[in-house]
């Protein structure tokens, strides 16, 4: 094993605390100027009101999280004034407590239309604008009815762009909290690294990761543990391995804090590696580094996706999206969500700007034999990328 000493994950467990609970949210003061900012957007798009559905757009602008169900409860974000909550009457005092950013909130009764509610409060609104705008989240379900209620008195478009241009810019305190969450799903990572041996499952090593990430105080998102040829399927097998000497090991993780995601791939060999072994692994590397160096001001976001897969085209593998080779995009954005703008994909002409966020993992994936997938998030400055972790130094030293 290329651990430098075993330790157990019960040893690694006990030595955890909960960092989340250092960690600052974000102050009343950003979710005001993030509010201003979108309704800037608004007026300039002629847009009177966006409706938020239950979304992490919807803890972005307010800070409120609820979780999705068959009852509408959001906010509606008017061109300009106050939000106005909208609440099942029953969840009003909970809505009440969740409220950071003063407004109306605005009750239905079970046996009421909340649709009907919502779209005679957007027309009615003493604000500017022709249209309204959805959430692209909001389930159809409610969407349509709003939309039926509404009529011709104003136009139905998407909010994803004016969102995007909100969300896509990462502010100093966002990438604060996202470099916490980043550098402590770290230590999971070497944790799993450090308490491999033969025999073991992969659900021991995914139940350890999530109750790493709840020991150090995260909430635990997903955990993919790869072994053999199944580090060769991105996205896994949906079967359990039982580790072996030799055996390629791939390992995806991800938490959040405050809603904002840590996400981290790493490929090592449990013993000694084979030539092939390190060959792929190492051309891996020359792709993340590839993709890392065209990530610059002003490039395209294509552009990275584009150097990535020269590399590995280079050697021989593909062209374009065939196997053995690289199936799938360089990279995603990374917030509030583990995959948001901006995307790291041929056709994306969006240029990168300073505060963007997004992964660099272009995987090398050989059907039948192996996989090996390096992803580190990147963070753009004014002077360039920038990674929240150490990308891995050798196939031997998975974590420097």
């Amino acid at each position: 094993m290329s651990a430098p000493q075993y330790k157990s994950f019960e040893q690694s467990l006990s030595e955890f605390d909960n960092i989340a609970a250092t960690i600052p949210p974000i102050s009343a003061q950003e979710l005001n100027a993030r509010i201003a900012k979108l309704q800037g957007l608004m007026r300039q798009a002629d847009v009177k009101a966006v409706y938020l559905d239950t979304s992490t757009s919807l803890t972005y602008f307010t800070a409120i999280t609820l979780a999705a169900s068959e009852r509408m409860h959001g906010v509606i974000i008017p061109s300009s004034g106050a939000p106005i909550y909208i609440s099942p009457a029953f969840e009003e005092p909970k809505t009440q407590t969740l409220i950071t950013i003063p407004g109306k909130i605005a009750i239905w009764e079970e046996h009421e239309d909340p649709a009907l509610l919502v779209a005679e409060l957007v027309c009615g609104l003493n604000a500017g604008g022709t249209t309204m705008a959805f959430d692209p989240a909001t389930p159809f379900v409610f969407s349509n009815p709003i939309t039926a209620r509404i009529g011709s008195r104003l136009k139905i478009v998407g909010a994803k762009d004016l969102i995007t241009q909100c969300r896509q810019i990462k502010s100093t305190t966002e990438i604060a909290i996202i470099q916490a969450a980043m550098t402590a799903s770290l230590r999971v990572h070497k944790a799993v690294w450090e308490g491999l041996y033969e025999g073991i499952s992969t659900t021991e090593v995914t139940d350890f990761i999530a109750a790493a990430h709840a020991k150090l105080g995260m909430c635990h998102m997903f955990a993919a543990a790869q072994f053999g040829e199944a580090t060769a399927y991105p996205h896994g097998v949906p079967y359990p391995q039982t580790l072996k000497q030799g055996d390629m090991v791939l390992i995806d993780l991800g938490a959040h804090i405050h809603r904002y995601c840590s996400d981290i791939t790493r490929t090592y060999v449990f013993g000694l590696p084979t030539e092939r072994q390190r060959e792929l692994w190492t051309l891996e590397q020359k792709a993340q580094r590839a993709a890392f160096e065209a990530a610059r001001i002003g490039a395209a976001c294509e552009e990275v996706d584009f150097a990535a897969r020269k590399v590995l085209t280079d050697a021989g593998y593909g062209p374009d999206y065939k196997v053995p080779g690289l199936p799938h995009r360089t990279g995603h954005g990374l917030g509030m969500d583990v995959h948001e703008d901006p995307y790291i994909v041929r056709g994306n002409k969006t240029l990168l700007e300073p505060g963007m966020v997004f992964s660099d993992e272009p995987m090398l994936a050989i059907y039948g034999e192996c996989g090996v997938r390096l992803e580190d998030i990147i963070y753009m400055t004014a002077e360039g990328p920038v990674f929240f972790t150490p990308p891995s130094v050798s196939l031997e030293r998975p974590f420097g």
